[in-house]
């Protein structure tokens, strides 16, 4: 009884270490990503692709109202998977920092400046006692002096960079598929495609327009652009992969 009190104390304690150096909350905010829908980010020589996996759990919720994709400056995306109430916090956190550089030094702020000052502030809810960690994993992409850059933060504070990710549901299988699949040559069609690709390959082989988000940003003009629903169906067509059937939630 004696251990199992001792466990719990761990267990419930955001600021306390267990015996073998883990934080339970942490782990347990990581669970919470992965019941998230997937998000799926790609680095190519052209830019950067982002997808996300936004079910539209109803036919009378308007699927716009479903975000998972965010502009966080002109040259810098964000998807998230996870609390997406946890992701809309880090995100206006991210704004405002990348409002705060443009302001205080007069340039647009860093990719990889952004996504650590992001992860400082996630990492302070793992060592403050009366607060959670973020439930949510974010993917953060962007142009830093002309160079594609693509970042993903984790529940515990820490950034990594990546050619191609996922976050999210079925993240091992996403995961495997982009390293078999990943090349390094690709242009920014290759990349929305192999991004699409994956998500179709955890969804029967193929996806509705309206519950895909696609956002890229451009080495060229160095903007970030989320694609709208009838752009979204013109790729899903193009690369074979629309969902022909009947939605569903219209039977």
């Amino acid at each position: 009884m004696q251990g199992q009190a001792q466990q719990q104390a761990y267990d419930r304690g955001i600021t306390i270490f267990s015996p073998d150096g883990r934080l339970y909350q942490v782990e347990y905010a990581r669970e919470a990503v992965k019941r998230g829908t997937a998000s799926i980010g790609v680095r190519t020589n052209d830019g950067v692709v982002l997808a996300v996996d936004k079910r539209v759990p109803s036919p009378l919720l308007e699927d716009s109202s479903v975000e998972k994709i965010h502009k966080a400056d002109d040259h810098v995306g964000i998807a998230s998977a996870g609390h997406v109430a946890d992701a809309r916090q880090l995100i206006d956190f991210a704004r405002r920092q990348a409002q705060v550089n443009q302001l205080r030094y007069g340039e647009p702020i860093g990719v990889e400046t952004l996504t650590k000052e992001v992860t400082d502030h996630i990492q302070q809810y793992t060592q403050v006692g009366g607060a959670r960690p973020f439930g949510v994993a974010l993917i953060v992409g962007g142009i830093d002096n002309g160079e594609p850059r693509l970042f993903e933060t984790d529940p515990s504070g820490t950034p990594y960079e990546w050619k191609a990710l996922a976050v999210g549901a079925d993240r091992g299988e996403l995961q495997n598929y982009l390293e078999e699949n990943y090349d390094d040559e690709a242009d920014l069609d290759g990349g929305i495609q192999l991004a699409l690709d994956a998500l179709a390959s955890v969804n029967d082989g193929s996806l509705l327009p309206n519950e895909v988000g696609l956002a890229t940003v451009d080495v060229e003009t160095e903007t970030f652009e989320q694609f709208d629903k009838d752009r979204i169906e013109g790729y899903l067509e193009e690369n074979d992969l629309l969902d022909t059937g009947e939605d569903a939630t219209d039977e």
